[in-house]
């Protein structure tokens, strides 16, 4: 029997655990790890969006700089990112699509910096740390 036959019955046999906790592994560099930075993107516009006083969305602009972490058994992600103002209500539904406010006197952009640990086996994601700047960038 070729080895890839092999890998593929012993897959089969073993069950989607196996599949499951390969896609989970964290020592897997560049394996999945994507997917866990833009969850955790998500979930630090969410932050912002839920902790802001303004009653607009804001959505992401771009993505500034970016790095990954360690921390014992789990993962962090450290990143700054480019969000402005939107013309929707930060709870509507669609929020990805919605304009951006065009007001020129409205101060409507932040960069902010955050630090978020996950625990991607469990989807669990933690603030460690929010530094926003509000500014016309």
């Amino acid at each position: 029997m070729e080895m890839s036959s092999a890998w593929a019955v012993f897959l089969l046999l073993a069950g989607s655990q196996v599949l499951v906790t390969h896609c989970w592994s964290i020592s897997d560099e560049g394996k999945g790890v994507e997917s866990y930075f833009f969850a955790t993107v998500e979930y630090a516009l969410h932050i912002f969006n839920v902790k802001s006083k303004d009653t607009n969305a804001y959505r992401l602009v771009s993505i500034l700089d970016s790095q990954r972490e360690k921390l014992d058994t789990l993962m962090a992600f450290s990143m700054e990112l480019k969000l402005r103002r939107t013309r929707c209500g930060k709870f509507d539904e669609d929020i990805d699509n919605c304009p951006f406010e065009e007001n020129p006197e409205l101060n409507n952009t932040f960069i902010c910096f955050f630090t978020i640990s996950i625990e991607p086996w469990r989807t669990v994601f933690q603030l460690l740390n929010k530094t926003c700047l509000e500014g016309t960038y």
